[in-house]
């Protein structure tokens, strides 16, 4: 048995399948679902009337598409109740809503079901005041629409609209107007509503205004108070005059208290804290300090929502603090200097404002030598405080040990740091701009690194709904990712509070690893249910003894470059029995590994119900690093079968994986999905390793290739290697070859034909097979060369070269004397 064999576990059984999964994970590849038209999921736009008043029963229409088979309505938060659901037509469904007497005005999330999907999340208004539709005509100063203080009005702010609303002060009587707009939007298309409020006299003049606030994201809050008792007016509109038919807005007018900074912001779970309360009141150089007596909840909170109510009403929506175990110290002045800084521990959690512009507050506490520390501020995230931060750290000497401005797209600070020496450390805080006032609030944590855990869902496919809609007598599958901090170690998930009739299959998440799939089962008998399932993951280490929630981030408003505006924050996830698929798929069991550089085709089949035709598309839910799949594939609506081709690289992970096709198809009211049966894919080693020698040939001749082979280990079964990737006019009469584990090389004939083309071919490769009773394992390497040459001429004797006689000298010239001699000789 392989070594990878051996580190198999078992998970659970499925159609006779056993699951199994090596201690070692894999990435996703999930891209194969962007960008395809979505699912039958119902769309919800919004609801009417927006927003509901507590303690009271409202009837109350949802509006949007494919509601026509609308069952139920769900909320991620407590304290709404549906009573009752009634389909109107596609685009509407009537549904009676309770509140409870005691519930915290804001927000609040809301999903519809239905019998063939789950629809996106939309915020719907909870108020304690009366609610007024607006009337037109309001769109001009003179034709106002009279309002009572302490009243909601909803309305509609279209193109280039104005409305105007009439209400009564006396004189010194302090109002906060309140809009939900944009946080009651729902737009990926960077359509923004972005309202703005005035309040106006008598002759039109804007006496207090407001667009965007920190506190309440790109909304506006409006306080002012009354020079004189009289008819004020309150206008709303689009900050740039625009507006269209989907800019509603709820506005709360009154005298109810609106603290835009609470300090501190936050404490330990279960203390009753005074904290300071700043109120806005139209003067920004004259905010009503006051101070409460809060009581902190018993349990942790990263955003605990603070309600603050008194005599006058109660807050439209809550500041959000921070509850945890650290120790609190509040700013007190003087404290700019960084060698008078206020005595602090840390662990612990520094609280304060930056009261005025140039305003800097210290913070001293003690380091131990060679240990890591984290500084985080808490301002514009969590508190909404206007607070741009930067911090600085400093050693026993006051020398400059670290600083930070912003983390990314995240305006508010964050360091680390690790003390090289034992003493006195000192973090120094202040606004990047330097500016300041009685509302930059914060909160800054020193702590050391603690192991942390969150869980988060992958979407199938861009913009996707969360939530998991699991067909009757089917299955669904998802990835789940976890985020570890401070602490490795392997994984088990946990899904309480299931529907009935549906079971989750999971897979332990190796160390090192972050991505595992889930695939949720209904069975044939389970009822159209839903639930709120609050996923966690917990470490398998116990002395760890650490859970982590899930983390589900439901974007709403995209703005340029698709930057998440505003959203909400879940930690529970909504999944739903829904109508069966018209068909049964089966994806079939591997009875053999693939190796790296190696191929397979994977089976799958489905079983039409009677009547349906529809062509069946197929996509991986994931696929482990180095494997490739082709997601492109389709069953054709006159098929009940079809094949997917697999290839690994060289560097593909080995182990056992855990594999699962999605299937897609027209439901008849947009494309439904369904999940295959898991499979047990195991990838291993390439068998062989083949060396290409380079061989040449002429025209018209035979040659032969001699392949170098090792078996890089044993296997059972038949073994060939085929030659292809023949150029033209090269071929081999015995392109397939048998190997054996002893082999050590395999020799190709081939025959390189007249007409073939002349060069250098880089195309040769081998494709090998072991073939045994449980299939077949393909592996192909690459690449060899063959050079094709163009004959020499034949050789011939040379002709015999024509002799040439020597050209004889000409006579020496004789000197005077011999001329003489020869004179006297013939005489």
């Amino acid at each position: 048995m392989s070594p990878a064999r051996k580190s198999l576990r078992t998970i659970r059984s499925v159609g006779g399948t056993r699951l199994r999964l090596a201690l070692v994970a894999f990435s996703v590849a999930f891209g194969a679902f962007v960008g395809q038209v979505h699912a039958a999921q119902p769309v919800l736009t919004r609801s009417e009337p927006l927003g509901v008043v507590r303690g009271e029963t409202t009837q109350v229409v949802l509006h949007g598409s494919r509601l026509n088979d609308a069952r139920e309505v769900l909320f991620d938060k407590p304290g709404l109740r549906v009573t009752e659901v009634k389909p109107i037509d596609a685009a509407k469904v009537e549904v009676t809503l309770e509140a409870d007497a005691d519930l915290v005005p804001g927000l609040y999330p809301i999903q519809v079901v239905t019998e063939s999907g789950i629809s996106n999340l939309r915020l719907i208004g909870v108020g304690a005041m009366p609610v007024v539709q607006e009337v037109e005509p309001n769109s001009d100063f003179d034709t106002a629409q009279k309002i009572e203080l302490n009243t909601t009005i909803e309305g509609v702010i279209k193109f280039e609209d104005v409305d105007y609303f009439d209400v009564e002060l006396a004189e010194g009587q302090t109002i906060h107007i309140e809009v939900e707009g944009l946080r009651l939007s729902f737009d990926y298309s960077n359509r923004i509503f972005d309202p703005y409020v005035a309040v106006l006299d008598s002759k039109q003049f804007e006496l207090s205004e407001s667009d965007d606030t920190a506190l309440i994201q790109q909304d506006p809050l409006c306080s002012f108070t009354a020079p004189a008792a009289g008819t004020y007016k309150v206008m709303i509109r689009d900050s740039s005059f625009g507006g269209s038919d989907l800019a509603h807005y709820r506005m709360h007018v009154g005298t109810f208290p609106r603290p835009i900074a609470v300090v501190p912001a936050g404490g330990v779970p279960g203390d009753l804290i005074t904290a300071t309360l700043v109120h806005p009141t139209g003067d920004p150089e004259s905010p009503l300090v006051t101070t409460s007596q809060l009581q902190l909840p018993s349990e942790r909170s990263d955003a605990f929502p603070l309600v603050i109510q008194d005599d006058n009403g109660i807050a439209p929506s809550p500041n959000l603090i921070r509850v945890n175990d650290l120790p609190v110290t509040v700013d007190t002045e003087p404290n700019d200097d960084i060698k008078q800084g206020n005595v602090a521990v840390a662990p612990g959690a520094f609280c304060g404002v930056i009261s005025s512009p140039g305003d800097v507050d210290c913070y001293s506490f003690e380091c131990e030598q060679g240990k890591k520390y984290l500084v985080q501020v808490y301002a514009r995230q969590i508190l909404r405080s206007p607070l741009d931060s930067v911090i600085n750290v400093y050693d026993p000497k006051f020398r400059s040990v670290a600083a930070n401005d912003d983390q990314g797209r995240n305006p508010d600070s964050f360091l680390e740091f690790t003390a090289a020496e034992a003493g006195v450390y000192t973090v120094r805080i202040t606004d990047r701009l330097s500016r300041g006032g009685p509302a930059f609030a914060y909160r800054l944590e020193v702590d050391t690194p603690r192991p942390k855990l969150t869980l988060d869902r992958r979407e199938l496919y861009r913009d996707e709904p969360h939530g998991l809609s699991v067909p009757k007598g089917g299955a669904m599958a998802m990835m789940v990712t976890a985020k570890r901090e401070n602490f490795g170690g392997e994984l088990i998930l946990d899904l309480p509070d299931l529907p009935a009739g549906v079971e989750a299959l999971t897979y332990p998440m190796p160390a090192g690893r972050a991505e595992i799939p889930v695939l949720l089962v209904a069975s044939e008998d389970a009822v159209g249910a839903s639930s709120l399932v609050p996923m966690q993951a917990r470490t398998v280490d116990e002395s760890l003894d650490l859970t982590g929630p899930l983390q589900l981030r439901h974007r709403l408003v995209l703005g340029q470059n698709r930057v998440d505006m505003w959203g909400y924050d879940s930690s529970n996830l909504l999944v739903s029995v829904v109508e069966a698929a018209p068909f049964k798929i089966q994806l079939d069991q591997p009875r053999v590994p693939i190796v790296r550089n190696g191929s397979m085709e994977l089976n799958v089949s489905i079983e039409r119900n009677e009547g349906f035709e529809g062509a069946v598309s197929l996509a991986t839910l994931y696929a482990p690093p180095g494997l490739a799949v082709n997601n492109g594939r389709q069953i054709p609506k006159d098929q009940t079968s079809i094949t997917i081709p697999m290839t690994a690289n060289g560097n593909a992970a080995i182990g056992n994986w855990p594999m699962i096709l999605v299937a897609t198809y027209d439901s008849g009211n947009g494309q439904s999905r369904i999940a295959t049966n898991p499979i047990d894919l195991d990838i291993q080693d390439a068998v062989f390793k083949f060396e290409f020698p380079k061989v040449a040939g002429e025209l018209d001749t035979p040659v032969a290739l001699q392949l170098a082979v090792e078996v890089m280990r044993e296997f059972v079964g038949e073994g060939e290697v085929e030659l292809v990737g023949f150029p033209p006019g090269v071929s081999s009469p015995e392109p397939k070859q048998s190997v054996t584990p002893e082999s050590e090389t395999v020799t190709f004939p081939l025959v390189i034909a007249k007409d073939a083309k002349v060069g250098t071919h880089k195309t040769l490769n081998v494709v090998a097979r072991v073939t045994s009773p449980d299939g077949v394992i393909t592996q192909t390497q690459g690449t060899g060369e063959i050079r094709v040459d163009q004959p020499l001429p034949p050789k011939t004797d040379a002709p015999e070269a024509p002799k040439v006689e020597e050209a004889k000298a000409p006579p020496k010239p004789l000197s005077r004397l011999e001329q003489l001699r020869q004179m006297k000789a013939g005489s």
